[in-house]
């Protein structure tokens, strides 16, 4: 059975991401997280008859989704390895890429995937089969010191160290085998008045630990520069500060660490230059539609002429 995009996950900032990417109707682009299809679908209805969309989604329900049109192309990957694929299907360069980053609705609303504190589920937050470790083995089989730096890095915890002692307590006398277990254990340590917004930190923590996200940002980011085309754009959705403030740095300075390198005429030395007037954020109306949509930040940028 086919899940319908906007069941499987309502696509947010559809018409600017769109509009921002597609330059040419007869060009190549790639849905770097293709999900629910929203956005390629939109895509696809703005493209010409000799248009390409590649795109790529790791988690295996995604293709339920694929649409069946013979200028799209769905690679079963993670984006990490965009340009492996984009050589073997002999598509490059491409004119624009586009990146709605984080966890699906049809993720977070299966229970048995494990992503939402909603459900009693598995640990699990796995976002393809071919992801080694779940999230069951992150909390059970890091050490304390190595959980602690799991919480405070990747969900920016100020009970990070407390957190990961109580677990560490938690599963000396017992595995820790679903989420509400984990979150049983969080409400003890928890001092955020806030509390979803405390449990939503942590599940986002273990998850990005589980799937390699911020790595797999970056080698997407880096990959970018070397297969968009000289005018085409880089179209990236984010939902938390850590991948916002990646995206942010990298489209300003090339480099993840945001540090400005300039030639001997003081040209600033990067692959692209963020478009003004970024970022972009949803507005009052997709506000009120879509809740999910409310942390989002758009940025666009453009590749620079290649020397």
């Amino acid at each position: 059975m086919v899940m319908q995009s906007d069941t499987y996950h309502v696509p947010v900032l559809l018409e600017e991401c769109v509009e921002a990417l597609i330059s040419d109707v007869n060009g190549v682009y790639v849905d770097a997280t293709f999900g629910g299809g929203g956005h390629s679908r939109e895509v696809l209805s703005k493209l010409g008859e000799s248009g390409r969309l590649i795109a790529f989604d790791q988690d295996e329900d995604a293709a339920q989704n694929a649409p069946e049109d013979p200028r799209f192309t769905l690679v079963k990957a993670n984006f990490r390895f965009l340009r492996n694929h984009l050589r073997f299907l002999k598509a490059e360069p491409i004119d624009g890429l586009l990146a709605d980053l984080g966890v699906s609705s049809h993720q977070i609303d299966t229970p048995q995937r494990g992503f939402s504190t909603r459900y009693d589920a598995p640990l699990d937050m796995r976002m393809g089969r071919e992801v080694k470790h779940s999230a069951r083995h992150v909390i059970n089989a890091y050490t304390a010191e190595a959980l602690g730096r799991v919480f405070k890095r990747y969900g920016e915890l100020r009970e990070w160290r407390a957190l990961a002692d109580a677990i560490e307590k938690a599963r000396a006398e017992k595995p820790i085998k679903t989420t509400g277990q984990l979150v049983a254990i969080a409400e003890k340590v928890c001092r955020d008045p806030k509390r979803n917004r405390f449990m939503a930190k942590l599940f986002q923590a273990v998850r990005i630990e589980v799937n390699g996200e911020m790595e797999a940002l970056e080698a997407l980011l880096a990959q970018s520069a070397e297969v968009i085309r000289p005018g085409g754009k880089l179209v990236v959705m984010s939902y938390h500060s850590l991948e916002d403030r990646l995206v942010k740095r990298f489209m300003r300075s090339g480099n993840f660490e945001g540090k400005v390198e300039k030639d001997f005429f003081g040209k600033m030395l990067r692959p692209f230059k963020p478009l003004p007037g970024m970022p972009i954020t949803p507005g009052e109306e997709e506000l009120k539609t879509n809740t999910r949509s409310r942390s989002v930040r758009l940025r666009v940028a453009i590749r620079n002429e290649q020397d």
